[in-house]
């Protein structure tokens, strides 16, 4: 019982611990929610305190719930998004009072939880577009999640707050994305008024089995934009195999742009324009 968080009254009425042992031996992490005192609490754990905080009535929602679904790139010390009726939660729980459909709670790590779909349209509606495109992606790709699925529950909910956002939002998702900075950069060039670039791009070797996945790009005029995150400059194996990638590619006649962080975006539009119009040029 005690490799995880508990309550602690439930602890001593049930006789499994005394008080002296629960003050020298555990520490609250949420008011009567105890774990032992040298743990520590990964997402999980917090969300699962959370729960146990709310008396088991509440549901993990948002960000919380993405990251029990799977979804990656979520902040393990975000607060615990909860929903649940409570004016005074604690440090580290966000509670709200949002209305839920019996068929938008699921369960994750034997918890409650909002649904793939419902956490979609919560997240959809948070501040900041690109933020918001970069969490979905992540989840999607880590559920299969659909938009249109996203869209029935958006139908159940049309005096909601951020819809007009959820509408642009959604039609933006690609579970294509390996990483909030490919989001990012897929919006960037969308943005930048080119051609919606298709990801995980397949490229087939010699032997008729893909030798290579492109970040995004456009196989008809083979272009791709890749970007090159830390693992280019942290791991040396990496680093010489993307090399001899991009060199195999190159042989093929692809087109590849490589972005990495310190990149300006009017930089990388110009770059991924010059590579489309000399390929369009060539075309018969």
């Amino acid at each position: 019982m005690f490799d995880s968080p508990f309550i602690g009254s439930e602890a001593l009425r049930a006789g499994l611990i005394r008080k002296h042992q629960l003050r020298a031996n555990f520490r609250a992490v949420l008011p009567d929610v105890y774990v032992a005192r040298d743990f520590s609490p990964g997402l999980v754990d917090r969300a699962r305190a959370a729960w146990l905080w709310s008396h088991r009535q509440g549901v993990l929602a948002g960000t919380t719930a993405a990251a029990l679904h799977g979804a990656k790139w979520v902040d393990e010390s975000a607060p615990i998004e909860l929903i649940w009726v409570n004016a005074r939660s604690p440090r580290g729980v966000r509670t709200s009072a949002m209305r839920l459909q019996p068929t938008e709670i699921g369960q994750a790590h034997e918890l409650p939880v909002t649904t793939p779909e419902r956490t979609a349209f919560d997240i959809g509606r948070t501040p900041r577009i690109g933020r918001a495109v970069a969490r979905l992606d992540s989840l999607a790709r880590a559920t299969g999640l659909k938009v249109c699925d996203v869209e029935v529950v958006a139908a159940r909910h049309r005096g909601a707050r951020g819809l007009r956002q959820l509408e642009r939002v959604l039609p933006m998702v690609d579970a294509g994305a390996q990483s909030p900075k490919e989001t990012w950069l897929r919006l960037l060039l969308i943005d930048g008024g080119l051609p919606r670039p298709q990801t995980q791009i397949p490229v087939l070797g010699a032997n008729g089995y893909p030798f290579a996945y492109l970040d995004m790009g456009w196989a008809e005029w083979m272009i791709a934009v890749e970007y090159d995150g830390d693992q280019h400059r942290s791991d040396r194996m990496q680093y010489v195999k993307d090399i001899r990638r991009t060199a195999e590619l190159e042989r093929m006649g692809w087109i590849v742009v490589r972005v990495v962080a310190e990149d300006r975006p009017p930089e990388i539009l110009r770059r991924v324009r010059d590579a489309l119009a000399d390929r369009q040029a060539t075309l018969p």
